[in-house]
């Protein structure tokens, strides 16, 4: 199968494109290096693929550690360019990951968010439509779910209540795959991720900051008073998942599908930092504040349709995966 993943040198789309490259597909990778946090780590996580240097924009580079992998440099936004990538190479499916993340960068950059993940997703379904891709998985994202106080959460529940620009526009994107399965038969199926972490994540995640600050004896921020929980959920189970489902489109009449991604077993945010406490042997100072401008207090994924249709249940425990994460995160950043 040849697959594209955009935003292939991000964390969870570095993962995938390596898990297809190791198993088999021809995969082109995807990604506009922004500059949203450093592009250091971007390029480290490339270099794990066997993408050694970065070349010009839109110019193939070949892997030197898998030959059935290359990576191109190319924004979503350029509308010719993914449009010739997309004639040129004659994908059977593309999971596209690529996205301007972040909830909070989002209230003072919504021009950013609007430019990435609704004009480029569209650049993408066009792609695929016109090329007549087999499968377009894309990430959505627990921030859906907004207001909505049903808990757990279930894809059945409203999302109509976004309390940041970057939930709102995941919900465009499900939104927009819709039509597309609808007018065109496009299998479609949305990712609904819950505050994935481990090695490699990205630095402006909770795990990461308030790992970096209780290794330098610094001072987190601890929002709503510590009043939180969230559905951590490790990546090598996202990444379990989502392939499970990339090889799985939808024979529906509208082949449009959702699913919840997550470890269905929310952790308050107090003792999410204990472990990372253990694992270092310290504690840290906490500064406990309100609640931030687009943050909510809690997330809980049911993940019974994810079981249900295609067998899988994450099964790494937070304990484990914050052990990873913290031997990762010493070997990358301390050593």
């Amino acid at each position: 199968m040849k697959v594209l993943v955009t935003g292939a040198a991000g964390f969870i789309g570095s993962f995938l494109a390596e898990r297809l490259a190791k198993r088999g597909d021809e995969v082109v990778g995807l990604d506009n290096l922004n500059t949203y946090y450093p592009v250091s780590l971007k390029l480290d996580r490339l270099n794990r693929l066997g993408i050694k240097e970065v070349g010009e924009e839109s110019v193939f580079i070949t892997s030197t550690v898998y030959d059935n992998f290359r990576f191109i440099k190319m924004d979503l936004a350029d509308r010719e360019g993914m449009a010739t990538l997309f004639e040129q190479e004659r994908f059977d499916a593309v999971c596209n990951l690529a996205a301007q993340a972040g909830v909070r960068y989002s209230i003072d950059n919504p021009e950013t968010y609007v430019q990435s993940n609704i004009v480029g997703f569209l650049h993408v379904l066009e792609g695929c439509r016109h090329t007549h891709v087999k499968h377009l998985v894309y990430a959505s994202s627990s921030s859906v779910y907004g207001l909505n106080k049903q808990i757990p959460f279930k894809e059945t529940d409203q999302v109509d209540q976004p309390v940041s620009l970057y939930g709102a526009t995941k919900k465009a994107d499900e939104l927009m795959a819709f039509s597309y399965s609808q007018l065109y038969g496009l299998p479609t199926t949305g990712l609904r991720y819950f505050t994935v972490y481990g090695p490699w994540g990205r630095p402006d995640m909770a795990p990461n900051l308030f790992l970096k600050e209780i290794l330098s004896d610094g001072t987190i921020q601890v929002f709503n008073h510590g009043d939180l929980q969230r559905d951590f959920t490790y990546i090598a189970d996202v990444i379990d998942a989502t392939l499970r489902i990339l090889d799985f489109p939808s024979e529906e009449a509208i082949p449009y599908r959702i699913y919840n991604v997550g470890n269905s077993s929310p952790v308050a945010l107090m003792d999410f930092i204990q472990l990372l406490e253990s694992h270092a042997g310290k504690t840290v100072k906490k500064n406990f504040k309100e609640m931030q401008p687009g943050d909510v207090k809690s997330t809980y994924a049911d993940t019974s349709r994810l079981e249900k249709d295609i067998h899988y249940k994450p099964k790494t425990s937070v304990q484990e995966g914050t052990r990873l994460f913290y031997e990762w995160f010493v070997a990358y950043y301390i050593k």
